[in-house]
């Protein structure tokens, strides 16, 4: 089995920054990809990273926010800067991992974590 764990959400007035984290835990041989969204589970992307470190953002997050990823934790993040009323969300983190070396890539989601920008 796999999971994963979002944490470090949180109230933050505008401006602010936070930084979300999100830890893939269980039967892992490879992860290919991590990636955030917010609203809901295949709601708005936000960003992903590669296993290589490749990245892409939302244009609606671009420079303000910055994934990345520490393989040996089987971790990603979100730095989130310069945050708005507009990023108030639940935000989810997707994985796209391999059980076994034989196994197939498949889709993995968190459970959540509220990001609330508000004065």
């Amino acid at each position: 089995q796999v999971q994963l764990v979002e944490s470090g959400g949180g109230l933050v007035q505008p401006g602010g920054s936070l930084r979300l984290s999100c830890a893939a835990s269980g039967s892992i041989y490879d992860i290919e990809r991590m990636a955030w969204y917010r609203q809901g589970p295949g709601g708005e992307f936000v960003a992903h990273i590669t296993s290589r470190g490749g990245t892409n953002y939302a244009d609606s997050v671009k420079g303000r926010f910055t994934i990345s990823r520490d393989n040996a934790k089987n971790t990603a993040y979100l730095q989130m800067h310069s945050l708005e009323p507009e990023d108030t969300a639940v935000y989810y983190c997707k994985a796209r991992i391999l059980q076994s070396y034989l196994g197939t890539y498949d889709d993995y989601w968190g459970q959540g974590t509220q990001v609330t920008v508000s004065s």
